[in-house]
């Protein structure tokens, strides 16, 4: 992937610049599980990232890697083994993230068995919700940079 994309947290105080980008794929060890809250972590390999407003936070969850998010948020950002250069962001911070969509998976031994049932659950219906989501005012930064970020409490 040779183009450079944007993205950054929830809450606009952390962005990033992201080029030269390599592998992506879903992480189902279980690490990755409890740094995402979720069944897996989707991970895009970056040889390249500059952080254009605001600088992570991170955790070193194991002896070998540390994990970086939003200090103000909580949005998990990067997955860095200590021994490497390029860092692994997560699919969901970029701003397009159909741009960099998984198409491996990593640690299956791992994998929930839920992940698998995913596409049999039903849906929802959605009317019922429709009244409540229109009185919904969204406090996330968009999915674009901007010239100000204006911090919220």
């Amino acid at each position: 992937m040779a183009e450079v994309l944007t993205g950054g947290c929830q809450c606009g105080a952390v962005r990033f610049r992201a080029e030269d980008l390599g592998e992506s794929g879903v992480c189902h060890c279980r690490m990755c599980q409890k740094a995402f809250g979720s069944f897996f972590a989707p991970l895009v390999t970056a040889r390249k990232v500059s952080w254009t407003r605001g600088k992570p936070s991170f955790f070193q969850s194991s002896n070998r890697a540390r994990r970086g998010f939003c200090a103000k948020c909580g949005t998990p950002l990067y997955f860095q083994l200590d021994d490497r250069t390029e860092v692994e962001l997560a699919v969901g911070a970029f701003d397009d993230p159909m741009a960099v969509a998984p198409d491996h998976q990593l640690n299956p031994n791992d994998k929930l068995a839920i992940y698998d049932l995913l596409p049999t659950l039903k849906a929802a219906k959605q009317a019922p919700h429709d009244a409540h989501n229109a009185t919904i005012v969204s406090y996330q930064h968009p999915d674009h940079d901007t010239d100000r970020w204006p911090e919220r409490v």
